[in-house]
């Protein structure tokens, strides 16, 4: 329900463009600021559950997840519907970590590691799957709803899920004397708005892009800073600041970034060269991207149940390599069709998932395998903000790449220029995936032991 909803939006954007008059960066906006606001409140969330308990925080959150989502429904203008989603994605950010924090205060050790290895794929193919989910809805086009029915589907599964925590979520105190750096979760979201900021121009750099790269880089430098006086102060801090002196999970984060930003925005490029490009509905648009969704459900499963396990950090440079491949085939696919079909892309979009998953089964854990058990806490929520955070570049990144190609050229050279940027950021994270641990976490314990 949290992941979906930062992809669920993509095959929407055409029809906020018609229906709501946006531009294209005010559709990049819809999309990315959920991502960025997500991305920027995950460490606060995860605090707040410290102190008030993660059943309490997780209820909490839920509820104003799932009336933001209402909110974003009913929004009259373009505009409201961005600040709606900005709220959407901060309920998101108190709802997402008590899910780590559950786990991380029912199981330990190995079975730890075990159920981290299916909550990262649970993560990555629920944005996948966003896309599909939203197709669907907005072909169906229940009670003439149009797009709003991609928020209002929220509300009974919010409901729902709302009730199973109550009844099943285990009943324990948060604690009471922990403290919430306010000043350190300002900065950490202040920097993470400056980074995510000039790219949300649809392709235009403004001349105040870089002083906001340089603040935003100056912000995360006194945001370490910060929490490294917390911690001479004999206080809690934000984020444990001795994960950052593991090089392999230093590394690990870099890889993360690159990989789920390729990803998330050439999952939104797709979209918007089937439906802008080529006059797709969302439903069609979101059969063509099926392909992608069962290759990438078909990668995991064969990852996490074999390969991970034998293989360690080389199945995500397989599952690389073999995305390489299929964006190999699409720029082939794209160049050899007089007249376009969906069904022309469906080879390329099937590889290309297929290497999506073997990456997304095995990526959470191996880079945990860095850190040790007392760690694994702030590692983890630094991994799905960074994660979600990147997530909120690609839109804007590949987006602007898109529209700054289109249409002053056809679709297809529009969507080759984000491919070939897609294919620059896969081989810059199969340079960095030499850095991680070599396996997973639970496979480490085990040859320890």
């Amino acid at each position: 329900m949290d992941l979906a909803a930062s992809t669920i939006v993509n095959v929407g954007g055409p029809a906020l463009i018609s229906s709501l008059g946006a531009s294209p960066a005010q559709m990049q906006w819809v999309i990315g600021a959920y991502a960025l606001a997500l991305g920027a409140g995950l460490v606060l969330g995860g605090r707040l559950g410290d102190r008030f308990g993660r059943r309490n925080m997780f209820l909490t959150g839920l509820a104003a997840f799932t009336v933001a989502s209402l909110f974003c429904a009913v929004a009259p203008t373009i505009a409201m519907l961005i600040a709606f989603r900005l709220l959407q994605g901060l309920a998101g950010a108190m709802l997402l970590p008590q899910g780590l924090g559950l786990l991380r205060e029912n199981y330990s050790g190995p079975d730890l590691a075990k159920v981290f290895g299916i909550f990262g794929p649970i993560l990555g193919l629920a944005g996948i799957l966003g896309p599909v989910l939203g197709g669907m809805l907005l072909e169906l086009n229940l009670f003439g709803l149009g797009w709003r029915a991609v928020f209002l589907i929220n509300i009974p599964v919010g409901i729902a899920c709302f009730l199973v925590a109550w009844r099943y979520l285990p009943h324990r105190p948060g604690d009471c004397s922990v403290d919430i750096d306010v000043a350190g979760a300002s900065l950490l979201v202040l920097s993470s708005v400056l980074l995510v900021l000039p790219l949300g121009e649809a392709g235009a750099w403004p001349g105040w892009g870089w002083p906001c790269i340089v603040l935003a880089a100056l912000g995360f430098g006194l945001f370490g800073l910060r929490q490294s006086s917390v911690v001479r102060a004999g206080q809690a801090p934000l984020i444990m600041t001795s994960i950052f002196q593991r090089p392999a999970y230093t590394a690990g984060l870099a890889g993360i970034a690159l990989f789920f930003c390729s990803l998330v925005g050439m999952q939104l490029v797709l979209t918007l060269f089937l439906q802008i490009g080529h006059g797709l509905t969302a439903g069609e648009a979101s059969i063509a991207n099926l392909p992608f969704a069962i290759g990438t459900a078909c990668g995991a499963t064969l990852s996490g149940a074999v390969l991970a396990a034998r293989f360690g950090r080389r199945v995500l440079q397989l599952g690389a390599g073999v995305q390489l491949a299929g964006v190999a085939l699409l720029q082939y696919e794209l160049g050899n069709t007089a007249a376009f079909s969906a069904w022309h892309v469906v080879p390329g979009m099937l590889v290309c998932g297929i290497g999506a998953g073997l990456v997304i089964a095995a990526l959470f854990s191996i880079i945990l395998a860095s850190l040790d058990d007392r760690q694994i806490g702030s590692g983890s929520g630094v991994l799905s903000a960074v994660q979600s955070i990147a997530a909120s570049i690609g839109v804007a990144v590949f987006s602007g790449a898109f529209f700054a190609a289109h249409p002053a050229v056809t679709p297809g050279r529009a969507l080759s220029a984000a491919l070939a940027i897609q294919a620059v950021i896969l081989v810059a994270f199969m340079g960095v995936t030499l850095f991680f641990p070599t396996a997973a976490k639970s496979e480490l314990e085990v040859n320890h032991a």
